[in-house]
């Protein structure tokens, strides 16, 4: 009888140790709009213990819905990165850094080195971040008439690329073509073919970027991510 008590003690046990709350929260960064929003929306829903990083001015209206957490700052401010980080048991940090079109400062490299920074000091298991294709080895991926488009934006995500794969922090980073506001198809995939272009909906890049969080073939690793139903190169 002893036995028994003790083996449904420690799968109690063992339940509560795997509690989301347990594990630690994921640090979503642009969590308020876009596919920052779409990804917080995905982690929201399958139970994930969340923690949106919004500045003080970020309109919360949909996160409030969702019942994350929040932690207010700017990623190109290191210290308030650092306290974000100390405030809470972060397991991983998801950046969909980014800017607008005709920013003369975007924030991509220096919060990206922020984030890393304080990921690594923290012990974060994971850095999963949004880019672009036709950054780093891809250039060829994107078509010439995108490539013009995007201007100078194109070699800034690939210093970001950069500055995250010498961080020393386990990274994944996810690469779209063109974003649109679609539903998730439930068709798309992540890549290792960096020759793949599509474009593809925040939705469905949501829902493949957080299947990478917890695949440790993930780690680590560059993926475009690809939509058939909406054409394309593959």
């Amino acid at each position: 009888m002893k036995k028994l008590a003790l083996g449904f003690a420690l799968l109690v046990l063992a339940g509560c140790a795997a509690t989301p709350a347990a594990r630690g929260t994921v640090l979503v960064i642009g969590a308020s709009s876009g596919t920052g929003l779409e990804i917080t929306k995905v982690l929201a829903a399958r139970g994930d213990d969340v923690t949106a990083f919004v500045r003080p001015t970020s309109n919360r209206t949909e996160l409030d819905a969702l019942h994350v957490k929040y932690a207010v700052g700017d990623a190109t401010d290191a210290a308030s990165v650092r306290k974000a980080l100390s405030g809470h048991k972060v397991r991983a940090i998801v950046s969909t850094l980014g800017g607008r079109r005709g920013d003369s400062q975007r924030p991509d490299l220096i919060g990206t080195k922020n984030l890393a920074d304080a990921a690594k000091a923290a012990g974060v298991k994971r850095m999963v971040m949004i880019t672009v294709i036709g950054a780093g080895d891809s250039k060829n991926a994107l078509p010439e008439r995108v490539q013009q488009s995007l201007g100078p934006i194109v070699p800034l995500k690939t210093q970001t690329e950069a500055a995250l794969q010498a961080s020393g922090v386990p990274y994944t980073i996810v690469r779209p073509g063109g974003l649109t506001t679609n539903p998730a198809s439930g068709k798309g995939t992540l890549t290792l073919d960096h020759t793949a272009f599509s474009s593809i909906s925040r939705a469905e890049l949501a829902r493949l970027t957080v299947q990478t969080l917890d695949d440790p073939k993930a780690a680590n690793q560059i993926y475009h991510a690809i939509d058939p139903t909406n054409g394309g190169r593959n």
